[in-house]
């Protein structure tokens, strides 16, 4: 069975998007130690966090579904499990562009969680949204999310050079696109061989 072939939008093969709850802090509070990971996705270490920390972080992103950004949380479908966060952000209905945030906790990544997770999110941005382009980046040395993005059909679009300082350097920030129709031409490669 595909992804389209699933009666609920937001279910794929392995995985499923839901809302956020509060007891999902929990986990991405352990996984806030997983500091080489932070720094490649935030630029940077992030500073240690306590309950009171995890407790505000939880209010606000559990109320963060508006206009400019939707979060969700990323579960296994055979056993609910918590895997990861993703959310769509940076909404431009105007020029119909957006963005998306990932984040798959470290026991759970080299599934096919991500992927599955990311193409449900630009089905939304596309599909329903109306969009017509999704926007991305990564610090350059981030070969793992390079090579992510490519397979899902981006595009690298240019660099913003020296942009980026963490543990002592600094890097060049590679800008990443895939069009709604570049999407519908990866879409339709899927469907052919699931």
């Amino acid at each position: 069975m595909t992804m389209m072939d699933s009666n609920y939008f937001w279910e794929g093969t392995k995985i499923r998007l839901r809302a956020t709850q509060k007891s999902d802090w929990e986990q991405w509070k352990l996984e806030s130690t997983d500091s080489e990971a932070i720094r490649l996705m935030e630029w940077g270490i992030e500073l240690p966090k306590n309950d009171i920390d995890v407790a505000e972080m939880s209010n606000r992103f559990d109320h963060f579904k508006d206009h400019f950004r939707k979060m969700f949380a990323i579960e296994t479908v055979s056993n609910n499990q918590l895997v990861g966060i993703i959310n769509l952000n940076s909404l431009d209905h105007k020029n119909g562009v957006f963005s998306f945030g990932l984040g798959v906790n470290r026991g759970y990544r080299n599934n096919g969680y991500a992927t599955e997770a990311t193409r449900i999110i630009m089905r939304y941005g596309f599909y329903e949204l109306r969009m017509q382009k999704c926007n991305s980046s990564c610090v350059e040395i981030n070969e793992a999310s390079l090579k992510f993005h490519k397979n899902l059909g981006f595009i690298e679009e240019g660099r913003r050079r020296r942009i980026i300082y963490m543990n002592g350097k600094f890097y060049d920030n590679i800008l990443l696109g895939i069009t709604r129709e570049e999407f519908d031409e990866i879409e339709k490669q899927y469907q052919s061989i699931s």
